[in-house]
C-alpha cells in the first residue's frame, strides 16, 4: 500500500502534461490545415520557417506525450497515448540537418527543447526477452571462448626466471628508496643540529621571526579572500554552480525512488488489466450474452416484417462478408466524460472494459445469430411467399478467383534455403561464426555534442556549414532508433533501409551503431568485409549466409546490419594487399537483400566508412540512399567531452584549464581525446591525484602522439558529400533559394526565352 500510495503523488501532474499536451497537438493539426496555402509557395525561406515552426512544436508534443506514458499508471490510459504517441512520433519527418537557432530565438527556447528523447517503453515492454536472449547469447559466447575477446587483452606467458629477475628488480629498487629516504633524514638533522648552534651563538632575532611570520599568513589569508571573491564572481555571472547545486539533492533522489515505484506499480496495474479482460468477457457472456442473443433475434424478427409490409416481400439477408447483421444495424453511443475523483489509485475503469468486451461478445453473438436468422429466413419464405432461395453462384467464383490470387502470390515466395532448421539453431551458428556480436551497451545521451548555434548566421554570408554532433544525434534518433523501436512508425515513417555514416576516423561511427542496438533492444549483424572473409566460401555459401542472417534478422527483430568500411564493398580498385579478402563479395547481393526488406520489416543496414572517396560513387549511393556526415568535433564539443575524466576515475580542478584544453586540441576527435584521458589517468595517477591535481600540460604530451583530423580531411568530405545525389539536391535547393531572395528567377526565365527565338532563327 505505502509504494502505491507514494506513485499516485505525481498523477494529477502527468494527467495536466497529458492533457496540455492533447490541446496542443489539437491546435497544431488545425494550425496546419488553416495556414495551408493554396497555391505553392517558392519562397524557401517562407516555408522552412513555416515547417521549422512546425517541426519544434511536435517535438514539445512527443517530449510531454512520452514523459505521460512513461509515468501514468492507468493502464487504459496508457493505451490512448501510446496511439498518439506513435502518431506524433510518425509525423516527426526530418530529412537532412537543418538549423533552427533563429526560430529557437523568436521561440525563447534552448535546444535541448528540440532534442528528440527516446521512449522508454522500447525497452521497459520488452525487458524479459532481451534478458533472455543476453543469456543465451552470452551462453553461447562462453562456450565457443569467444566471450568478451575484444575487452580482454591476451595475456603473455611469463618464464619463472623472468619472473624471479623482475621480483629481484623491485625488491632492490624499494631497499634503494627506503635506503635514500633514510639518508635524508639524517642530513636533515645534521643541518638542524648546526643551524641550532649558530643561534646559540647570534641569538635568536625575535622581530624578523614575527614579521616573517606575518608575512605568510597575511598573504595567506588575501589569497583565501580573493579566491572566495572570485568564486562568487563567477557564480554571479552564471559561469559557476552555487554550491547546493553541485550535490545531489534529496529531492531529486526521492523523485527518482518515485519513479521506479510508478514503474512497478505500472505492471501490476497491467497485470491486473489483463487478467481482468478475461474474466469481465466471460462474466459478460454468461451474464448478458442470453439477453443480447434474444435483443438481436426480435430485432431481426421485427425488420423482416416491416420490409414484408412495405415492399410485399421479404428481404435477402446480407451475407456474412458483406457484414451480415451489421449492416442491418449500426449503433452509435456518444462518449461519455467520466468523473475520475473516485478512482485515486488509478485502478482500470471495470465500466470501460465491459463497453469494450460488450462489442466483442456481439459480434460474436451476431455470427450465431446470422446463421439462425438466415434458416429463419428461408423457412419464412417458404411458408408464406413460397419462394424458392436461389444459391449464389457469383460469390463462389469469386473465391475461386481469390484462391487463384493467392496461388500467385504464394509462387512469387522466395525459397527457404533453411526449412529444416529452428531460429535457435540459425542462431547459434551466426554467433558461433561471429556475424552476429554482443552489442556494447552505449546510451545515445552518451554521444555528447554541443548545438550549432551560428548555423543561420553563417548561410547568411554564403557559407554552408558542417552539421554539428547534436545534428547527428537527431538523425540517428529519427530515422534509426524510432522506426526500429516501434512497428507503428516504422510503417507510419518514411521507409529508411540504409544509413551511412561518413566521417574521419575516431568521430564515433561505431559508438553511433551500439547506441542503435542498445536502445531498441536490436541485434547487432557483423557483415564488414574482414569478418566475412573467408566464412562461407563460394557463392552458394554466401547466398546461404545472407539468407541465415535475413531469416534470423526478420524473426528477432528488431534487427541492425553493420558493414564497416563499407567502401572496400564498393572499391574503384582493390589494393593488391586485400585481393585475398575479396572485399567486394557482398556488392551485387547487398541490393537483393535490400530488396527482400517489406515494410514491416524493422531490420536496417548501416554501414561505415572513413574513406568514401575510394568507392565508386554510383553503386553505393544506390544502397546508401541516407547519408549522415559525422564531423569532427567543434570548440563546444570539446569542451563537453572533456568531462569524460570523471568518468575514467579523475577530477576536474581549478588546476585543471578545460577551456584552454579544449582550444588546444583543435582537430582532435573524440576517439584521440579519449585515448588521451585512458593514457593519463592510470591506477597510479588517480591514487595521486589528492596531492597532485590534473593540469592542462599532462594532456598535451598525450595528444600530440596521434594524428589530428585536419581541415583538408574534413573539406574533402564535404566536397565528397556534393557529388552524392543527397548533396546534389541540397545544392540545388540552396541555390534556387538565393535566386528567388535576390529576384533573379525571373531574368533567367526571360533570358532562356531569347535564347530560344534566336535559336529559332538561327534555323531558318
Amino acid at each position: 500500500w505505502g509504494p502505491t500510495m507514494q506513485a499516485q503523488e505525481g498523477s494529477p501532474t502527468y494527467n495536466k502534461i497529458w492533457a496540455e499536451a492533447q490541446e496542443a497537438l489539437s491546435s497544431l493539426l488545425q494550425r496546419e490545415i488553416e495556414d495551408k496555402p493554396q497555391k505553392p509557395v517558392k519562397d524557401r525561406l517562407v516555408v522552412f520557417q513555416m515547417l521549422g515552426t512546425f517541426y519544434i512544436k511536435y517535438v514539445q508534443i512527443f517530449r510531454n506525450l512520452e514523459t505521460a506514458y512513461d509515468q501514468i499508471v492507468h493502464p487504459q490510459k496508457r493505451l490512448v497515448i501510446r496511439q498518439v504517441l506513435d502518431g506524433v512520433m510518425g509525423q516527426l519527418e526530418y530529412s537532412e540537418f537543418h538549423y533552427f537557432d533563429d526560430i529557437l530565438q523568436d521561440l525563447k527556447l534552448s535546444p535541448e527543447h528540440i532534442d528528440i528523447p527516446i521512449p522508454r517503453y522500447f525497452i521497459k515492454e520488452k525487458v524479459k526477452v532481451l534478458r533472455a536472449r543476453e543469456k543465451i547469447l552470452s551462453q553461447i559466447l562462453f562456450n565457443t571462448g569467444l566471450q568478451d575477446t575484444e575487452l580482454k587483452k591476451p595475456v603473455k606467458i611469463m618464464p619463472l626466471e623472468e619472473a624471479i629477475r623482475v621480483i629481484q628488480i623491485s625488491e632492490r629498487a624499494r631497499q634503494g628508496r627506503l635506503r635514500a629516504t633514510f639518508m635524508k633524514q639524517i642530513y636533515i638533522e645534521e643541518k638542524r643540529e648546526k643551524l641550532a648552534r649558530l643561534q646559540d651563538n647570534k641569538g635568536p632575532n625575535l622581530d624578523a621571526a614575527a614579521v616573517c611570520i606575518q608575512k605568510v599568513w597575511r598573504g595567506f589569508t588575501q589569497w583565501k579572500k580573493t579566491e572566495k571573491l572570485r568564486e562568487e564572481e563567477m557564480i554571479f555571472l552564471g559561469m559557476s554552480l552555487p554550491p547546493q547545486f553541485q550535490r545531489l539533492s534529496a529531492t531529486l533522489l526521492r523523485a527518482q525512488s518515485v519513479d521506479v515505484m510508478r514503474c512497478e506499480v505500472q505492471e501490476k496495474y497491467e497485470a491486473e488489466y489483463q487478467n481482468a479482460l478475461v474474466s469481465i468477457k466471460d462474466r459478460l457472456r454468461e451474464v448478458e450474452g442470453p439477453d443480447i442473443k434474444e435483443t438481436l433475434q426480435e430485432q431481426i424478427r421485427q425488420w423482416f416484417i416491416e420490409c414484408r409490409h412495405i415492399t410485399g416481400k421479404f428481404p435477402d439477408y446480407p451475407d456474412e462478408e458483406e457484414g451480415g447483421l451489421t449492416v442491418i444495424f449500426s449503433e452509435k453511443t456518444p462518449e461519455q466524460k467520466r468523473d475520475e475523483g473516485w478512482n485515486f489509485l488509478q485502478e482500470y475503469d471495470t465500466e470501460l472494459i465491459k463497453e469494450e468486451k460488450r462489442k466483442e461478445i456481439e459480434e460474436e453473438i451476431r455470427l450465431q445469430v446470422d446463421d439462425l436468422m438466415r434458416q429463419e429466413l428461408k423457412n419464412l419464405k417458404l411458408a408464406v411467399d413460397r419462394e424458392r432461395e436461389k444459391k449464389q453462384k457469383k460469390g463462389g467464383k469469386k473465391k475461386k478467383k481469390g484462391k487463384k490470387g493467392g496461388r500467385k502470390k504464394k509462387s512469387k515466395k522466395e525459397k527457404d534455403l533453411t526449412p529444416d532448421r529452428t531460429i535457435d539453431s540459425l542462431y547459434q551458428e551466426l554467433v558461433e561464426e561471429g556475424l552476429l556480436i554482443k552489442a556494447k551497451k552505449v546510451k545515445l545521451s552518451d554521444y555528447v555534442g554541443e548545438y550549432s548555434y551560428l548555423g543561420t548566421a553563417l548561410r547568411q554570408v554564403d557559407i554552408e556549414p558542417m552539421p554539428s554532433l547534436t545534428d547527428v544525434r537527431q538523425l540517428i534518433a529519427l530515422h534509426g532508433i524510432l522506426p526500429l523501436g516501434s512497428q507503428a512508425v516504422h510503417e507510419k515513417a518514411p521507409l529508411v533501409k540504409s544509413l551511412l555514416l561518413a566521417g574521419p576516423a575516431g568521430v564515433g561511427k561505431k559508438m553511433l551503431i551500439h547506441a542503435l542496438c542498445t536502445e531498441t533492444g536490436a541485434n547487432l549483424f557483423n557483415l564488414s568485409a574482414s569478418n566475412i572473409a573467408g566464412k562461407y566460401p563460394g557463392k552458394s555459401g554466401l547466398q546461404m549466409m545472407l539468407h541465415m542472417v535475413l531469416k534470423v534478422a526478420k524473426q528477432l527483430q528488431p534487427s541492425v546490419v553493420w558493414i564497416g568500411d563499407t567502401e572496400k564493398t564498393f572499391y574503384k580498385k582493390v589494393p593488391k594487399a586485400e585481393k585475398e579478402m575479396e572485399p567486394k563479395r557482398l556488392k551485387k547481393n547487398l541490393a537483393k537483400f535490400l530488396k527482400s526488406l517489406k515494410v514491416e520489416d524493422r531490420v536496417l543496414i548501416v554501414g561505415t566508412t572513413r574513406r568514401p572517396f575510394d568507392a565508386d560513387l554510383k553503386p553505393f549511393c544506390k544502397i546508401y540512399k541516407k547519408i549522415i556526415l559525422v564531423p569532427r568535433p567543434d570548440y563546444a564539443s570539446r569542451f563537453v567531452r572533456i568531462n569524460i575524466i570523471l568518468q575514467n576515475g579523475g577530477s576536474i580542478t581549478k588546476q585543471l584549464n578545460v577551456s584552454c584544453l579544449a582550444k588546444v586540441s583543435d582537430g582532435y576527435t573524440q576517439g584521440h581525446i579519449v585515448n588521451a584521458v585512458q593514457t593519463i589517468l592510470s591506477e597510479r595517477r588517480i591514487r595521486h591525484l589528492s596531492n597532485k591535481p590534473l593540469s592542462a600540460v599532462e594532456f598535451l604530451s598525450a595528444l600530440a602522439r596521434q594524428d589530428p583530423v585536419y581541415k583538408e580531411e574534413e573539406a574533402a568530405f564535404k566536397d565528397w558529400y556534393g557529388k552524392t545525389p543527397l548533396g546534389k539536391a541540397r545544392a540545388k535547393s540552396m541555390m534556387e533559394s538565393e535566386d528567388v531572395g535576390k529576384g533573379k528567377g525571373k531574368g533567367k526565365d526571360k533570358g532562356k526565352k531569347k535564347e530560344g527565338k534566336k535559336g529559332k532563327k538561327k534555323k531558318k
